[in-house]
């Protein structure tokens, strides 16, 4: 009888802890690296758990013909502390995505139209390529170079998820060509020829 009470009331007192589900941000504070402040609870309604801003194709028209459209914390503060967000990418024909990094996650791409062809590097540099089509997936682990390129002459969309609320994003040919990371440090750090290297700099609007 006794281990009978025992039970119950531990039963009880666990039914009756304390658990936060969620932590929808409050983007008007600081992000740190545990995510940001949340919004009182109080504050909260359903609206805060769903993202209307994938739905409409990103404007690919620009220099790579291609767009991606995030729902990172930022733009969706219901993903905050919740180890995930995504983003909706759109490729134009010869649309591409350069060589780039997600520091904080990695990435699970989904394939919804067209064909595309992704990879990436490992950190042995050995280059992985798949061309993908509609409804098949591919992953890319974090902080590792990769790209994605329309395959074909038709409009490509794919939809990532990655596994954090702020995976960060560097793209390479910016960080190089779209700062103001000098031409003679880019040159002896890259091999690349200075005329080239200063003629995508005024490509991209870099300076240096």
């Amino acid at each position: 009888m006794i281990q009978i009470i025992f039970l119950l009331s531990l039963f009880l007192s666990i039914s009756n802890a304390s658990v936060q589900d969620f932590c929808v941000a409050d983007i008007k504070g600081s992000d740190t690296p545990s995510g940001y402040p949340c919004k009182p609870a109080s504050t909260v309604t359903s609206d805060d758990f769903a993202f209307e801003g994938l739905i409409a194709p990103g404007n690919i028209t620009n220099i790579i013909n291609a767009a991606v459209t995030p729902a990172f914390v930022a733009q969706f503060p219901a993903v905050n502390g919740l180890g995930l967000s995504a983003a909706r990418l759109d490729l134009g024909p010869a649309g591409v995505i350069p060589l780039h990094t997600h520091p904080g996650a990695s990435e699970l791409l989904v394939v919804t139209q067209g064909h595309i062809t992704a990879g990436f590097v490992s950190s042995a540099n050995t280059v992985y390529i798949k061309t993908l089509k509609k409804g098949e997936l591919m992953v890319f682990p974090q902080g590792l170079l990769h790209f994605q390129a329309t395959a074909g002459k038709r409009n490509a969309v794919a939809f990532a998820v990655f596994s954090s609320a702020s995976p960060g994003l560097q793209i390479l040919d910016f960080a190089l060509f779209a700062s103001n990371f000098s031409t003679p440090l880019i040159t002896k750090t890259t091999f690349l020829d200075p005329v080239l290297v200063k003629k995508l700099k005024s490509i991209l609007g870099g300076s240096g």
